[in-house]
């Protein structure tokens, strides 16, 4: 049994780094294909927490808050740099208006799912709930950082990361299964031909750039002062609610610093992608190692609740794109903008035609920024249901 604090957090990063280097190296192989390493970095983690390798100790409890609140905002802050609201302005009003309505159906069926079967939930489900709103609305980093904000149990947690998974990934192989029907679609919804307004200029501009040592130290330690900073900012505020805590406030204002040097030349700086990414896998695998596995027998429920939610999310993008005349492209990546983020709307575009990824990229950007924002709006809904 692991009291040590530092142990403790060495362990994880082993975990996570093993994983990290085993996605790399098997990339191809079937396991990686049908679970992601941030998945299995939290399958493992609570693994190791269900089977007593980490004791309860003050030395794990302060690391684990330390660590966990340190990397949060500076990961957000990371992930941020490429969002160029500037760009996102520039996709034009249907794109928009359809992103946003995909958001706002989302939540919706966040908030008709919990009211039906709410009595078949463990406590603070809606916690964890609120938190899958976020990633389904934005993107893991957004879950991340409502699952701080809320204070949401790990087991519960785990419940809303199986959804995540599962219900996912059966969504995205639906998406990609439509877009060969994307002609009777669009007939049907009296679409026109063109999928993206001929106006629309994006640009998919990627830093490619060596990533250096001075690089490095640049972002690691800017994000993590600017982290501080916003921590004591954070502190000094009023609570107003159950939401608007000193996290809260501590990710908006990060938030904020992101997409102000977003577009400013810090942006152009390589490597915040990557030093983003490792935080994530870090942040997960301190949640993980919270976590217990000895209540998964609960994870059929949530799983049909995860369909259900979806259900009701694509009879509404349905509705509205025969109304609207949407074609089958604004509704499939805006949907996918927003559940499954970078990792899949670029992809799904692609699939339509090779000039429309950076319509994808652009629209998950969106959903990055707004997750959490979303995921604070099915908080307020579902704690007063």
């Amino acid at each position: 049994m692991i009291q040590n604090g530092i142990l403790y957090l060495g362990v994880l990063l082993l975990l996570t780094a093993s994983v990290a280097y085993s996605e790399k190296k098997f990339k191809d192989r079937k396991l990686f294909k049908i679970i992601p390493g941030i998945v299995l970095i939290y399958i493992f983690g609570a693994i190791l927490q269900t089977a007593g390798v980490f004791g309860d100790s003050t030395s794990n409890d302060v690391v684990y808050t330390e660590v966990k609140n340190l990397l949060l905002p500076a990961m957000l802050l990371l992930m941020l740099l490429q969002c160029d609201l500037r760009k996102i302005i520039r996709m034009g009003p249907k794109l928009l208006l359809t992103f946003f309505f995909a958001a706002i159906t989302i939540v919706l069926g966040f908030t008709i799912t919990y009211l039906l079967l709410k009595g078949f939930y463990a406590e603070d489900t809606w916690k964890a709930f609120a938190a899958l709103s976020g990633s389904w609305t934005g993107g893991s980093a957004n879950m991340v950082a409502l699952q701080d904000i809320l204070d949401v149990p790990e087991n519960i947690f785990g419940y809303a990361l199986i959804m995540d998974t599962i219900n996912y990934s059966i969504w995205v192989m639906f998406m990609f299964w439509l877009v060969p029907h994307a002609s009777r679609f669009n007939r049907w919804t009296g679409a026109k031909n063109s999928a993206v307004p001929n106006e629309l200029e994006v640009s998919n501009e990627q830093n490619d750039g060596k990533i250096g040592f001075s690089e490095l130290m640049v972002l690691i330690g800017g994000s993590i002062f600017i982290s501080a900073v916003c921590w004591e900012i954070g502190n000094s505020l009023p609570a107003i609610g159950a939401v608007f805590n000193a996290t809260t406030w501590t990710v908006i204002f990060a938030s904020i610093i992101g997409l102000g040097l977003a577009v400013t030349p810090v942006a152009k700086i390589p490597g915040s992608n990557e030093i983003s990414r490792v935080m994530l896998y870090i942040i997960i695998a301190l949640i993980a190692s919270h976590a217990d596995f000895s209540q998964i027998f609960q994870a059929p429920i949530y799983i049909l609740s995860g369909f259900m939610i979806l259900l009701i999310h694509a009879l509404a993008m349905i509705f509205v794109a025969k109304v609207f005349k949407l074609d089958l492209f604004t509704m499939g990546v805006a949907s996918l903008a927003n559940i499954g983020g970078m990792a899949s709307a670029p992809v799904l575009a692609g699939a339509y035609h090779r000039a429309l990824v950076p319509v994808g990229v652009l629209m998950a950007l969106l959903g990055n920024l707004l997750g959490t924002y979303f995921g604070i709006i099915t908080a307020q809904i579902l704690s007063a249901l």
